[in-house]
Order: C-alpha cells, then sequence, then structure tokens
C-alpha cells in the first residue's frame, strides 16, 4: 500500500545550519496497518509526513503508493490517495464557507471536478448521513460557516472529510495535540471508529504515549531523523510507558527522567 525507499531529505546543506532531516528511512505499510509515530521534537515526524504527502520531495529515495512511484507527483495529485488532518483546527478546512460547502469539496477530491453546483440534493442527505456518525449535531448546521465552529467540532469535521472517501492512505499529523482533554478524547475516539470502520492505512503522530501504545498494530519511534524502533502486534499489546522509555534510554542514551520530557 505504502512503501518508502531510502528516503533522506536536508535543510540547509553546506550551510552552518545543515541539518539532516530524515535519513534512510524505510517503511513498509500494509492495506490496513495503523502506524502510531512517537519521538522529540525535530525527530523528523512531520517532515516525514510531508514527504508522504508530497508538500515535500526528498533529496533521494522513493515513495510507492499501491506500488505506483508518486516520490515526484506533487501535493495536489496526491490527494487523490491521501487524506490528511493537521494539529491546528483551523487547518484542512475552509472557514468562510459552509458545512456543507467544505464536504463538497472533499467529496470531489478524488474526482474530475466538473462545472456543476458541489452541493447538490443527493450530497446534501448523503453528507447528513455521514454527520450523524460524528453525533455533534452537526447534521442539523449545514449551512454554518465553518468558521464558527468550536475547535473539537472543526476537527471531527477535518477527520470526516479526510476519510469519507476512503483514501488509500490517512495522515494525522498530532490531530489532537491543539484541542483539551475532553475533545482530544472524542477525536481519539473517533479516529479508531473511522480508520477500523474503513480498514485506512493510517499515520498518526503523536507525542501522548498512551495514545501511541494504545491506537494502532503498529509503533515507530523515530529520533534526529531516524527510525530507532518498530513494534507491532502482541510485542506493541505489552508495551507500557515505562517499557517504551527504558527502551528509547537504551537505543538513544541519556537520563531516564530526560527521556520522558523529550518524549512526552
Amino acid at each position: 500500500m505504502l512503501n518508502l525507499q531510502n528516503i533522506a531529505i536536508t535543510f540547509n546543506e553546506d550551510t552552518p545550519d545543515e541539518k539532516k532531516a530524515l535519513q534512510n528511512i524505510n517503511l513498509n505499510l500494509e492495506k490496513g496497518d495503523f502506524v502510531t509515530i512517537i519521538g522529540s521534537n525535530g525527530a523528523g515526524k512531520s517532515t516525514l509526513m510531508n514527504v508522504i504527502s508530497g508538500s515535500l520531495y526528498p533529496d533521494v529515495g522513493d515513495v510507492f503508493i499501491n506500488d505506483r512511484q508518486v516520490v515526484h507527483l506533487p501535493e495536489y495529485k496526491r490527494s487523490a490517495y491521501i487524506g490528511r488532518v493537521f494539529q491546528d483546527p483551523m487547518a484542512g478546512t475552509a472557514p468562510s464557507m459552509t458545512i456543507e460547502e467544505n464536504l463538497a469539496m472533499a467529496f470531489t477530491r478524488d474526482k474530475k471536478r466538473k462545472l456543476k453546483a458541489g452541493v447538490t440534493k443527493k450530497r446534501r442527505q448523503l453528507f447528513k448521513e455521514y454527520l450523524e456518525t460524528l453525533n455533534l449535531g452537526l447534521e442539523d448546521r449545514l449551512t454554518a460557516k465553518v468558521g464558527l465552529l468550536s475547535g473539537g467540532e472543526r476537527q471531527a469535521l477535518s477527520l470526516l472529510m479526510a476519510t469519507f472517501t476512503e483514501p488509500n492512505i490517512l495522515l494525522l499529523d498530532e490531530h489532537t495535540a491543539a484541542l483539551d482533554p475532553s475533545r482530544a478524547e472524542l477525536i481519539t475516539n473517533l479516529t479508531s471508529e473511522v480508520v477500523g470502520k474503513f480498514e485506512l492505512t493510517t499515520l498518526m503522530v503523536t507525542h501522548n504515549m498512551q495514545q501511541a501504545l494504545d491506537l494502532g498494530n503498529r509503533l515507530i519511534m523515530m529520533d534526529k531523523g531516524q527510525i530507532i524502533l518498530e513494534v507491532e502486534g502482541e510485542e506493541k499489546q505489552r508495551l507500557t510507558i515505562e517499557k517504551l522509555l527504558q527502551e528509547f534510554q537504551r537505543i538513544r542514551g541519556g537520563q531516564f527522567e530526560s527521556d520522558r520530557a523529550v518524549l512526552g
């Protein structure tokens, strides 16, 4: 489904500010894999997501989606295969447009655009049915401007927009980090439900180690642009936060308590 081969990218090359953002990244996801990604700030997590989405091109390496080479395909063309939800609830939607207009844009993401109304009677009914699954009452506010929604409501809408066309790949870039605890829990539960319902191949960046352990069937840890740990299946299920921190300490070195601050 998704295959990354020897991905590397360096920022500010040959300058005093040179940084190896990604180094020799090799990662293969099968259909339905749900991978949680943890690591310190600057570890390369969001850069990895940007390379997959096409908003950044790697210096070297290949990106394949469904065995198709897409490494030189621009972001707007990859959007037919990829759904993405960002950390900022204000991103990923058009605040001056209504809920139904935003959904209409997402609905045609993987289709050829035509010169006709984006919101039809048939589509409006479909949108209402999908919104009802959120249990937030948004199905009764189709003509409300998205900019008037709360952060949690907007992030729930972003998640729906990113998934209801069942993309090949779903990217979740710390999509609960900017929310208060109750809204973050809501979005986490919705994420689990939606990913499971559509069996979406998913990568989720998070600083919440418990969330990383609870969700998904695979976990990777990144540090200094590299994947330093990969666990899956029963091994992942047996992990605890303490064991994860100990493993990070073993691989990276350093003080245990400072590692908790770095990862969490």
